[in-house]
């Protein structure tokens, strides 16, 4: 079976569209980036070498320091599936995130986007 092609795609090009997807809701790159952090464990300097180093959405996901275990609280529809039923771990890696950018671009409070 072939990889979905969104593991191949550089996460550097998806990047842009959180941060502008969340600026237009009035939220900042800050904030997407810390949510970003929460979820990996990245370090915002690892964050933009893998950036820089244009990592697929595979290797990001893969080379996470810490993916954090409150992520599985992360509930709710991105792209119409449900994201605590998706069964590819990569897959369910990118949902979500995809699914807290949402969230920040909702206008949820970080404190609720962050499963404190």
């Amino acid at each position: 079976m072939a990889k979905h092609k969104i593991y191949t795609m550089s996460f550097a090009s998806v990047y842009p569209h959180y941060i502008n997807k969340a600026e237009k809701k009035g939220r900042t790159k800050a904030e997407v980036d810390e949510i970003i952090r929460w979820l990996t464990g990245y370090s915002q300097e690892e964050l933009e070498e893998q950036l820089r180093k244009q990592t697929d959405f595979e290797t990001f996901f893969a080379e996470a320091p810490q993916l954090n275990s409150s992520r599985t609280l992360i509930k709710g529809v991105i792209c119409g599936v449900r994201v605590e039923e998706i069964k590819e771990p990569t897959m369910q890696e990118i949902r979500y995130l995809d699914k807290l950018i949402d969230e920040l671009a909702k206008g949820k409070a970080m404190e609720k986007i962050l499963r404190k």
